[in-house]
């Protein structure tokens, strides 16, 4: 497994990620999964809004944007898997290169920016899944959309994957789409909510629905968003997605790169933000994603007031068995 990691590691970052997904693809598709990773053995049930997580580690949005390996991703053990982020119209993303290693920090800068195949495309995969664990969709708002037609945006692909979603997450906080983060402002916030909640009633959904966070925000603005969220009766936040706080992190030419940072480094400054959101209302349900590493890591995000928690840069450099470590 370390020759396989140091090998992917050899191609550019966005071509391992393809690559790497294919391959467990390819392995799951031919049986080949369970001989080449354990699923973990010791397993803590959590049970939330009627959904039983079979454990506390899921996968974070971004990994499958569209779908494509649920059930690759949902044989190696994880007690729950968030694809997305998607968007109503299939968007390229940003420019390449857009995803940058920092293989010694255990980090990765991205600036992908809603790359995905459109909500429609997603659909069609979830409803041929197998995976019969708890799946969660993330949504977001294509690159192009302002205003009204940015909220527009949210409410279609709300209605478009709620029959099929166990949960839904509603992404304002990703730095690569332009504008985005404003929707952390209570005046472009609450419309969005409101809209989110008449196409909640719509869809007749009860299941779950999460805002996903920027850990770049004040406390006022973050304490705002979460009176917000009560008001109306939505179940909880994801903390948090990556920061634009990385002026250390330079390129070979010793340019500061820009994107979001995810990794270690994120470590201490989301879970600082999840103390606080769990401080000021311990009843909300809180997902904790950002560095964690180790079972010590996972560990510390339960105790700072996480129900679950999701990877993604650790499983991108350490693979499927960080799952067994966290657990076992």
């Amino acid at each position: 497994m370390k020759i396989f990691m140091f090998l992917l590691r050899l191609f550019p970052p966005e071509i391992a990620h393809t690559l790497a997904l294919n391959i467990l693809n390819f392995l799951y598709k031919t049986g080949l999964t369970k001989i080449f990773f354990n699923t973990p053995k010791k397993e803590k049930h959590f049970h939330f809004n009627n959904l039983t997580f079979k454990n506390r580690v899921g996968v974070a949005a971004g990994l499958d944007k569209n779908g494509d390996f649920i059930d690759a991703l949902g044989s190696l053990g994880f007690g729950f898997i968030e694809v997305g982020t998607v968007t109503p119209v299939q968007q390229h993303g940003n420019p390449k290169p857009r995803i940058f290693r920092f293989k010694h920090q255990h980090a990765i800068i991205n600036r992908l920016g809603f790359n995905n195949k459109g909500v429609d495309y997603l659909v069609g995969r979830i409803q041929s899944r197998s995976f019969d664990g708890v799946l969660g969709v993330n949504i977001g708002a294509n690159k192009s959309s302002e205003g009204q037609k940015r909220i527009d945006d949210y409410v279609e692909c709300f209605l478009k994957v709620a029959p099929y979603a166990d949960y839904i997450a509603i992404n304002i906080s990703s730095p690569n789409t332009p504008n985005l983060r404003t929707l952390h402002q209570k005046e472009n916030l609450l419309p969005l909510l409101e809209a989110m909640d008449l196409a909640r009633v719509q869809a007749n959904y009860s299941n779950p629905v999460f805002i996903k966070l920027s850990p770049d925000e004040s406390n006022d603005t973050i304490f705002k968003i979460v009176d917000a969220i009560n008001k109306f009766q939505f179940h909880g936040v994801i903390v948090s997605n990556t920061t634009l706080e990385h002026d250390q992190f330079q390129d070979s030419r010793n340019e500061n790169i820009s994107g979001g940072l995810s990794g270690k480094p994120l470590f201490e400054k989301s879970n600082l933000l999840l103390k606080t959101i769990h401080s000021y209302d311990s009843s909300l349900i809180k997902i904790g994603v950002g560095g964690v590493f180790n079972k010590e890591d996972f560990q510390q995000k339960i105790e700072s007031g996480a129900s679950l928690v999701q990877i993604y840069t650790s499983f991108i450099y350490q693979g499927p068995h960080i799952i067994n470590k966290l657990l076992n």
